[in-house]
């Protein structure tokens, strides 16, 4: 099923928050990522990129600097979820203006 397949993707506690970061800022260090989603750890977040770039959603980049750094972005396949993580912010924010009124 469609749905599934989708759901495996991106299932898990952290993928969406890192797309969305990757998403946002259109390129980002790891560092940056790090920051961005809260409670991830670096163990865990290397884990999930690995798999995002194995689903071929997002691209790898090793900077030549000092220290080496590295940088990750959205693939064209990957932008295609650009839409959904908008979605996902507009209803996010209906939602709590709903429930909390803010």
């Amino acid at each position: 099923m469609a749905v599934q397949d989708s759901m495996d993707v991106l299932s898990g506690k952290w993928k969406i928050s890192i797309i969305s970061s990757i998403c946002y800022y259109n390129k980002r260090r790891f560092s940056d990522i790090l920051n961005d989603v809260v409670g991830i750890s670096n163990k865990m977040l290397s884990k999930e990129l690995k798999e995002l770039e194995t689903n071929q959603l997002i691209n790898r980049t090793v900077l030549d600097t000092q220290p080496i750094s590295v940088q990750y972005e959205l693939t064209e396949h990957g932008k295609t979820l650009q839409t959904i993580i908008n979605n996902l912010t507009d209803w996010g924010i209906a939602h709590r203006k709903k429930i909390i009124g803010k």
